[in-house]
């Protein structure tokens, strides 16, 4: 999903360089550097990974590697996942790269057992594909347009609440067991988590129709049309569930809002680059 929206990115810069192996490249870059991201994770983590049952099978976790093993995969994946994106895009992907990976594992990670403001912490590393792909559209000595990569940013940037406090929801009991404060009470899963699911959703819509406004897609043609009211529909489809959770309270909603919110991106994504000026 995080290589999929820089992908898309990528797509979405007016005038990109497109081929395939470029393409490739981002795609392989954008993977290393996530590998190297979820391994410091995994290795950092591997004691209370060992007591989840989620997390209990992972390598580290299991035992299948040793930490050791993992310092050097994440070293290597993230270092030529770095290379290649300011090697064969610019350097400034590569820098944000770097830095995304660094405020993952070095800051959200070990803020996790410490506040729920982690969530909001790892929000910025978890919204970088988005801005790393559109700055990596521009050849070097090319002026940058932010602006286009902001927006992308904040989508996925708002995108990740309502989505990851589905995920801490449903995990609640592993998560509170291991000393993770991740959702925004300290009380669990209560209706003012649901109301924080609700108002995030609700402001997915205007930030994922943002792109019509500042020249990245155009409402005037058709395939702008119909990427608007996909929009608009995937919008709506996550307020729904988010609501749902909101008057039920239970797992199974949450659940959806999971589910859901695994819909909703891609759907916006595509539909943005379907509707690309």
């Amino acid at each position: 999903m995080v290589v999929f929206s820089s992908v898309i990115s990528y797509l979405l810069v007016p005038d990109v360089m497109y081929d395939w192996w470029r393409i490739v490249l981002l795609f392989a870059g954008g993977l290393l550097v996530t590998g190297s991201a979820n391994t410091i994770n995994q290795v950092v983590e591997r004691d209370t990974d060992a007591q989840m049952k989620r997390t209990a099978k992972r390598p580290i976790a299991a035992g299948r590697l040793t930490p050791e093993q993992g310092w050097g995969f994440a070293i290597f994946s993230g270092a030529a996942g770095i290379l290649i994106l300011g090697y064969y895009f610019n350097w400034t992907a590569g820098a944000l790269a770097a830095f995304s990976l660094f405020l993952y594992a070095f800051v959200y990670t070990p803020l996790k057992k410490v506040n729920s403001v982690a969530v909001l912490v790892g929000a910025f590393p978890g919204a970088f594909p988005c801005l790393i792909g559109w700055v990596a559209g521009f050849v070097p000595g090319q002026q940058i347009h932010w602006l286009g990569g902001i927006v992308l940013f904040g989508i996925q940037f708002l995108w990740q609440f309502p989505h990851f406090w589905a995920i801490a929801w449903v995990a609640h009991k592993d998560y509170s067991s291991v000393g993770f404060k991740l959702l925004p009470s300290d009380k669990g899963p209560t209706k003012f988590t649901a109301l924080q699911t609700v108002v995030y959703s609700l402001l997915m819509l205007p930030i994922t129709v943002a792109p019509f406004f500042v020249g990245i897609c155009d409402y005037a043609t058709v395939k702008g049309m119909i990427g608007g009211v996909l929009i608009i529909a995937a919008n709506v489809f996550l307020i729904g569930r988010a609501t749902t959770l909101y008057n039920k309270m239970d797992v199974p909603s949450a659940r959806k809002v999971m589910f859901g919110s695994y819909i909703h991106l891609p759907v916006v994504l595509l539909a943005l680059l379907l509707a690309k000026a």
